[in-house]
């Protein structure tokens, strides 16, 4: 307490906070970097996929088969890219990449719906991107099941099958109905804003904090520093407590702005979210503190985060789920904060969970924490001395 409280440590702390003060760029990326990140981002890697360009084959030309084209394109997810006459012509334009998807209405489609007889209708699908071919075919399934349980209120009663299926028609059937909790509306940036919050904190902090250290030895401040009669820990703990305060404002202004922009609702205690963003906060500026100890300039800080931080991002499970991340990198998943951060991050806000369910993510981003500061401080007093 009585570090704190020094006249020496009061002297320091006003000086980094004066320092801060007097440089506008640090304002800027405590500002500028949190806003486009978490706006492009959460746009960008929104998993929903919509106005796919539909391809359509009409061989029937009866209002049955215009009713099915119709309602295939009036749903966001398709969009009408035109009518074809034949079938490689349409399976051309698929492999141009003119078209997302394409449909082929047989000649007999409204004569074998009127006699209830099977209706085999071709959907063909640019798997190029795997991922985009299976949200369609989802899309597809969905809006024929739609289509299908309106035609017995026109007196048609249709039988669509799916090609290589397994039969399935018995006696007895299970019906499955799905009930989406925490997220009925099944938002997907809720996800990934949440966990764009988590590298932001990491990522933002350790470059704030690498960049304001090694700016320190670049103008020759840190000499001042061993001249004056400040002890060694007072001047470490001076130089990170103002940077923490600073990024603290950050994860306020983050927090405003996935709640103003995304609507993501705040279920739990806020206090809980703050507690492992200060945390996340620290282990940032221990990071950085660590990559500034290895550097001699700013721009080869830059250079030696480029080495970690791709690392860490892409074995957080931040942006995609953890468990799709394969299992011999799995236990870098275990020990990385930004993914602890992410899942204390949406358990506290989108479940509601308290620290009860959420404290083994608590404890490995305090061990995180404590071992980075450890580290940093270590190397901060060897580099002084």
């Amino acid at each position: 307490m009585g570090l704190l409280f020094s006249h020496r440590f009061l002297a320091l702390l006003k000086k980094e906070f004066a320092q801060i003060r007097r440089d506008r760029r640090l304002a800027m990326s405590l500002i500028v970097p949190p806003t486009l990140q978490l706006l492009l981002f959460s746009l960008v890697l929104n998993a929903t996929v919509s106005d796919l360009k539909l391809g359509i084959i009409d061989d029937s030309h009866t209002p049955e088969s215009r009713s099915l084209t119709s309602t295939l394109t009036e749903s966001k997810s398709f969009k009408l890219a035109g009518y074809y006459f034949d079938v490689n012509q349409l399976g051309d334009a698929i492999s141009r990449g003119d078209l997302d998807a394409g449909v082929v209405i047989p000649k007999g489609y409204a004569k074998d719906l009127r006699r209830g007889r099977p209706v085999t209708v071709q959907f063909l699908l640019n798997a190029m991107n795997a991922n985009t071919a299976a949200i369609a075919q989802g899309y597809a399934e969905g809006v024929v099941a739609s289509y299908n349980a309106d035609l017995p209120d026109e007196g048609i009663h249709a039988d669509f099958r799916q090609i290589a299926a397994n039969d399935v028609s018995r006696k007895g059937q299970a019906q499955l109905t799905s009930a989406y909790l925490y997220n009925p509306g099944l938002v997907g940036s809720w996800f990934v804003v949440t966990g764009i919050f988590g590298l932001l904190l990491i990522l933002n902090g350790s470059m704030v904090a690498a960049v304001a250290m090694v700016k320190e030895r670049e103008v020759g401040t840190i000499e001042q520093l061993l001249m004056s009669p400040a002890g060694t820990y007072e001047i470490i703990v001076a130089k990170m407590a103002p940077l923490f305060f600073v990024l603290f404002l950050m994860v306020l202004f983050a927090t405003a702005l996935i709640k103003i922009a995304f609507d993501i609702p705040f279920h739990g205690d806020i206090l809980v979210l703050f507690a492992g963003a200060a945390l996340c906060v620290l282990s940032g500026i221990g990071l950085g503190t660590v990559i500034a100890t290895f550097t001699h300039s700013a721009y080869q800080a830059q250079l030696t985060s480029f080495f970690v931080f791709p690392l860490l991002t892409t074995v957080s499970g931040a942006i995609t789920p953890a468990e799709a991340i394969p299992r011999w990198l799995q236990p870098l998943v275990v020990i990385n904060p930004i993914h602890h951060f992410s899942v204390i991050a949406r358990s506290s806000m989108i479940k509601g969970s308290g620290f009860e369910a959420i404290w083994p993510n608590f404890m490995v981003l305090f061990v995180f924490t404590l071992i980075m500061v450890s580290a940093s401080v270590w190397r901060f007093r060897k580099q002084l001395s």
